[in-house]
């Protein structure tokens, strides 16, 4: 990851990140299951699942939600911002589930910087479209506008 600066991040807003592809497998979704205490049978039953309109298990919406940190690590040369100690969640605006993540599909997210601002001396915000991509698929798992504060 290149190190840039605060003008060269406020420079880079509008442009869009590709991350490489990630599998989302059944453990993937067994274990976020497990973690969460959402079992419900279209997640971790592959046999009752085979016979809803998903045709088999499919991941949580959450699932596909938490994958962002995952998913932004594997972003080729994704600048970061120079000196910087740490980034936080700060929220989202919106968050939508548009189409299921099957298990054993494979998804990559695109990041798209929409603001870059200082909100204090050395604490910055910014804000970033988050789009899940199915392999295969035209539409998308999710569309998010995410928040997250970065501290140098």
């Amino acid at each position: 990851m290149p190190d840039v600066s605060v003008d060269q991040m406020k420079e880079s807003i509008g442009t869009e990140q590709v991350s490489d592809w990630v599998e989302v497998t059944q453990a993937m979704i067994d274990q976020f299951a497990e973690a969460t205490g959402d079992h419900q049978f279209i997640h971790v039953d592959p046999v009752r699942a085979a016979q809803t309109p998903f045709g088999g298990t499919i991941a949580h919406g959450f699932l596909t939600l938490s994958l962002m940190p995952l998913l932004s690590s594997k972003v080729p040369n994704a600048p970061r911002l120079a000196n910087a100690k740490m980034g936080v969640n700060y929220g989202g605006n919106k968050v939508r589930f548009l189409t299921p993540v099957r298990s054993g599909s494979r998804v990559r997210g695109r990041f798209k910087l929409l603001s870059f601002e200082e909100k204090r001396p050395g604490q910055f915000q910014q804000t970033s479209e988050f789009t899940v991509e199915i392999e295969g698929q035209d539409k998308p798992a999710l569309i998010a506008e995410w928040i997250s504060q970065v501290f140098a």
